[in-house]
């Protein structure tokens, strides 16, 4: 099984050059008899410099940068790959599939042939070894922390990504809150987004219909629009540690329970943490601070400045892939856990189990579907379904890749 991220290369000529650089090489050590003695010298290698100048540097450049127009047999532009911003986005295991089985199998073009009779997998992975040294700036977080992204749960990695996701109520009155979310990252670390809500909800006080019967009013509503942003603090090969903060406008219709109509400020710390076996966990901590708080207390309405909330969020998930380069599968389960910071204040927890999967070849388009089932105050709390669509903007169009 090869351990899946959710990113791969978005750039078709990226793609089709890093193929075309083995494809050149392979066919000029086989030209005479003095390059078989060369191949067989780079498969014996036993670092990844000299595989990268035997099979790569024809065409990629020995510095990583890509050869002279005038010195390659194509016209498709080479990727540089001391581009931080490029290399450190793909996750080893990504590029070695490519290698192994072609562009067609990330839906790249089929001018990228697969090498997997050429290069076996320690080979590929001395190779790409070498290749993450041409990126000098440690800052950019690998693309191995780039984890599934679970339902609530804010990711520590920085994206860019558009994300619409849809929740019903399962039983009560009757609404549908949607949200689309458009995240772009910046710099080495850093992320901003914004979230614009909407929904239907059903005011269950509408009085009964003339024949007896239960009446319902459905109404559309805008919710608390969101400005965000997150920065990725600390990160290593297999841990990354983020802070972040979320202003939500009083845009929403309160009376329609679609927003809270505050002006809130959530702060937040986020830790992505892969494990063996392809498993890892999401953990987040925050908490809410409200410009205007509204409660009722005794059947009266009171007005509080600076209600304070806390939030903690885990994840623990494991992905499965389909054969060795087929389908995506992340089954997660989700705890959620919040309360209001006042003496008497209960917590509430809610657990979730999901299933992401990536629904193209190219796998940058996923769909995760969950259940939020409430764990307290079940009798006042309705289940929800939800549903995310997720698309993953820098590793190309929406209909490319299928």
């Amino acid at each position: 099984m090869i351990a899946r991220n959710d990113r791969l290369s978005g750039f078709r000529a990226r793609l089709t050059g890093a193929g075309l650089v083995v494809l050149v090489s392979a066919s000029a050590l086989l030209s005479t008899p003095g390059s078989l003695e060369g191949a067989q010298a780079a498969q014996e290698a036993p670092d990844g410099m000299a595989l990268y100048e035997a099979g790569c540097a024809s065409c990629h450049g020995s510095d990583g940068r890509g050869a002279a127009a005038d010195r390659i047999a194509f016209d498709d532009p080479l990727p540089d790959l001391t581009d931080c911003s490029f290399a450190s986005r793909e996750p080893d295991a990504d590029w070695i599939i490519v290698s192994k089985a072609g562009g067609p199998v990330r839906g790249f073009s089929d001018v990228m042939p697969a090498f997997a009779e050429a290069f076996d997998d320690d080979q590929l992975q001395a190779i790409m070894d070498h290749i993450r040294t041409f990126c000098t700036d440690r800052a950019w977080p690998r693309g191995e922390l780039n984890l599934p992204r679970p339902l609530f749960t804010e990711k520590a990695y920085p994206e860019d990504e558009w994300v619409w996701t849809a929740s019903a109520n399962a039983e009560g009155p009757g609404a549908i809150v949607n949200e689309l979310l458009y995240e772009k990252r910046f710099g080495s670390r850093n992320q901003v987004e914004i979230a614009l809500p909407f929904g239907f909800a059903e005011d269950s006080s509408t009085p009964a219909s003339s024949d007896g019967g239960p009446a319902s009013d459905w109404g559309v509503g805008l919710g608390d629009i969101e400005i965000g942003y997150k920065r990725a603090l600390l990160h290593n090969l297999r841990t990354i540690f983020s802070f972040g903060t979320e202003v939500k406008l009083p845009t929403g219709d309160s009376e329609r329970g679609i927003g809270s109509a505050e002006f809130q400020i959530e702060p937040f710390l986020a830790l992505g943490q892969i494990l063996p076996g392809d498993a890892f966990v999401h953990l987040q901590a925050g908490g809410g601070l409200l410009a205007r708080g509204h409660r009722e207390s005794h059947g009266t309405a009171e007005h509080d400045e600076d209600v304070r909330e806390a939030f903690f969020h885990a994840v623990l998930g494991r992905t499965f892939t389909s054969g060795e380069f087929g389908r995506s599968w992340s089954p997660m389960v989700e705890v959620l856990a919040s309360t209001h910071l006042a003496d008497g204040a209960q917590p509430q927890w809610d657990l979730v189990p999901q299933m992401q999967v990536t629904l193209n070849t190219r796998q940058h388009v996923m769909l995760n579907v969950g259940v939020r089932v409430p764990l307290t105050d079940a009798d006042v709390r309705s289940t929800q379904f939800l549903v995310y669509f997720l698309w993953d903007w820098f590793d190309g169009g929406l209909f490319d890749g299928w």
